[in-house]
């Protein structure tokens, strides 16, 4: 299998050669840090090793249990907020197909209208659902199960208990009340965070219930675990884009932009932006992570990109495999388009991403370009792994504890205020 590679396209040479490679070579003694598994935050890399929470019988346990809802749910209901389902929608609105339950998302807002239309999809289908929070005191996906439990229970009595599935810490409340009420359970790792939990139960588990192929996801993980922490420091792909990024931060470029032309890669993105604003906005520090869908945006914010403050820099993921082919016909309407007959849709989109990082990159945006050689659960494995270690990287340059997240926690006390939770109800 190939591996994902890391390409920097600057036509204004905002960061020199020789000034790259000194400042990679500065950085590796963060590389170095990591290799040896720094105790300074040994509660928070449960995820460096993929074998810890993704080994082959976790797998197989995993799996085995998703089969068993696989084979009774018409729709899988995946309740949880930020680093909770971020991952496994990724990767289940880029790749299932029709082959298993339809999969919805819950508790990861507080919309009434939402829920509302959320229920009614429910109608007549058969329900399992499955609760992911790391300690249960976040309110999206509390008051998510309490709706969803009572409309189970509504429907189904004493045979609900069956068709829930609760993720959470050992000795959490979560863990407590499956106890009490017959649910199944599964582990959220106390030594991963939410945005780095991919590869465990938190994100595995409804992946394997979307059938996605888990068990290639988790080996191109591994691979890529391997190579980073065995290849030459100067050829490591998450420390070259770590450097970059920081460089280009020093120059005054605040924003980055994930851009793709793939429409499956728009969860991805969102997933991506967590990693990254949770892990570095911190200690007025960080670069600002946002994203485009590329052709659409490109007649939106594309003209800021081209011509506004020069303060982004993108990165583009360029899709190397064709995955899918749809040739334009010659139509009997002269609507002067012919110039396009007998070409596939892929190529068009090829040339639309190759001009766009031209135009930009000749406007003086510094672009950087991840090739992925193709759409599937083996590179999306790579990539989760790698932008992970990437950013604990890019955080440790950056000077901020990649694994914190003390601003989340500050509108909590507010809303709980007004919300009139007491002590007791903690």
């Amino acid at each position: 299998m190939e591996n994902i590679d890391l390409v920097y396209l600057d036509k204004m040479e905002h960061i020199k050669k020789n000034e790259f490679d000194k400042t990679l070579l500065d950085n590796q003694k963060y590389l170095k840090n990591i290799m040896e598994n720094s105790i300074q935050y040994q509660d928070s890399l449960g995820w460096l090793d993929i074998s810890e929470w993704a080994g082959e019988t976790a797998i197989s346990n995993i799996m085995e249990k998703a089969e068993r809802v696989r084979r009774n749910a018409d729709v899988f209901v995946l309740v949880g907020v930020g680093g909770s389902n971020q991952a496994a929608r990724a990767v289940i609105k880029a790749l299932q197909n029709d082959n298993g339950p339809e999969i919805l998302y819950a508790g990861n807002n507080i919309s009434a209208h939402y829920v509302r239309q959320l229920l009614k999809k429910l109608k007549d289908k058969s329900v399992y659902i499955n609760v992911i929070a790391k300690n249960f005191e976040t309110l999206e996906p509390g008051i998510g199960f309490r709706v969803l439990r009572e409309y189970l229970e509504g429907r189904y009595g004493e045979e609900a208990n069956k068709r829930i599935t609760l993720t959470g810490t050992r000795g959490s409340r979560l863990d407590e009340i499956a106890r009490d009420n017959g649910y199944d359970f599964l582990t959220f790792p106390d030594n991963i965070g939410g945005r780095y939990s991919v590869l465990s139960d938190v994100g595995l588990f409804p992946m394997a219930v979307a059938g996605i192929d888990i068990k290639l996801l988790a080996q191109g993980a591994k691979d890529m675990q391997s190579y980073l922490h065995e290849c030459d420091p100067k050829e490591n792909i998450a420390l070259r884009y770590a450097t970059y990024r920081n460089l280009l931060l020093e120059k005054g470029y605040d924003i980055e932009m994930m851009a793709f032309f793939e429409p499956q890669l728009h969860y991805f993105s969102k997933w991506w932006i967590q990693l990254f604003a949770e892990s570095e906005g911190k200690d007025n520090k960080g670069i600002y992570p946002v994203s485009v869908n590329y052709s659409e945006d490109l007649h939106s914010v594309g003209q800021y990109v081209q011509d506004g403050q020069k303060i982004i820099f993108e990165t583009f993921i360029d899709v190397i495999e064709q995955n899918e082919s749809l040739i334009l016909t010659k139509d009997h309407v002269d609507d002067k388009f012919d110039y396009l007959n007998d070409k596939d849709f892929w190529d068009i989109n090829k040339a639309a991403f190759e001009a766009t990082i031209y135009a930009h990159s000749d406007s003086g945006i510094p672009c950087l370009k991840i090739t992925l050689p193709s759409l599937n659960e083996y590179y999306f494995g790579k990539m989760f792994y790698m932008f992970e270690f990437a950013c604990y990287v890019s955080g440790s340059i950056l000077g901020v504890n990649p694994f914190d997240q003390p601003g989340v926690e500050n509108y909590k006390g507010y809303m709980f205020n007004k919300l009139g939770r007491s002590d007791e109800s903690k």
